[in-house]
């Protein structure tokens, strides 16, 4: 099975095309080439290109537990720069689709970084879901395990949870991140962000991605802050968006469509070998059922 792989600013992505698969990729089979110890490792899989009338392509995105994504704005960047190196797709401007709507991705010739339209960013409950009556959800108290914690929440295209702290840090995100991600009050999960204002045009940002965990980077976790810290009144439109793996950039306009840009790395390609799903992995290794 042929794969290329590339990162976002530490955010890692397998390309599979869908013709080199024999069979629809399973959930065990995405675990294992995730997986950094048994696989090749990477925060997801993105399977593609699939012929759509609506845009120019599809992608299918996985997390590495298996679950399908609906979108993921540093995946996108990552398709797009393989259709284009693939010669897929010509033009300088594509439009891709997820299970998360049509994203619009561009290159820039002269700095190499790729931009793409996430779409229009809601607060409101039905539309990101969560639960409960109908209402823009901006620092709403919820519980978590019995302790009162304030949030807001946003979708654009997939659910996310960010949390404004004046100090954030990656060991409270990885002790708390798997607890929001499951809150009750997100029915299909959620991705989760802990934002720290730095001034008007600057946040930082802690990640904890749904059916990933902890991770360097994040574009649609990005944008969602970056809205929030906008809606909140500590940034203007246009901020850069500081995580541990590096920076992107961020449009805000005013119907509320959000657009990043940044970096992509290509890393490898290579070959799959079929050992790799042969393996039996040990019991505290199974993926959680």
């Amino acid at each position: 099975m042929k794969f290329a792989k590339y990162h976002g600013l530490g955010n890692d992505y397998i390309v599979i095309n869908p013709s080199d698969c024999t069979n629809n990729l399973s959930a065990g089979q995405i675990y294992l080439i995730c997986h950094r110890n048994y696989g090749l490792g990477a925060d997801g899989i993105l399977l593609g290109p699939f012929d759509d009338h609506q845009a120019d392509a599809m992608v299918r995105i996985f997390n590495p537990d298996g679950s399908e994504a609906e979108k993921s704005g540093n995946g996108l960047r990552i398709f797009a720069r393989h259709l284009w190196e693939q010669g897929i797709v010509k033009k300088d401007e594509m439009t891709v689709k997820t299970a998360g709507g049509i994203a619009h991705c561009r290159k820039d010739k002269v700095s190499g970084l790729i931009s793409v339209d996430m779409g229009t960013i809601t607060f409101h409950s039905d539309e990101i879901p969560a639960a409960g009556p109908p209402r823009e959800i901006i620092e709403e108290e919820i519980m978590v395990e019995g302790k009162p914690m304030t949030i807001s929440a946003a979708g654009i295209g997939n659910p996310h949870c960010v949390i404004l702290k004046k100090e954030i840090s990656e060991a409270e995100t990885r002790a708390l991140g798997p607890k929001l991600e499951a809150h009750a009050l997100f029915p299909r999960r959620t991705n989760v962000q802990f934002l720290k204002p730095l001034d008007r045009s600057n946040i930082q940002i802690e990640i904890w991605e749904r059916g990933a965990g902890y991770t360097l980077a994040s574009g649609s976790s990005s944008a969602a802050a970056a809205a929030v810290a906008h809606r909140l009144g500590f940034c203007g439109p246009d901020m850069t968006v500081h995580m541990p793996g590096g920076k992107l950039t961020i449009h805000i306009d005013p119907d509320h469509r959000v657009a990043l840009k940044g970096p992509v790395t290509r890393i490898a390609e290579g070959y799959l070998h079929p050992e790799l799903f042969d393996q039996k992995l040990p019991d505290r290794i199974q993926p959680k059922k």
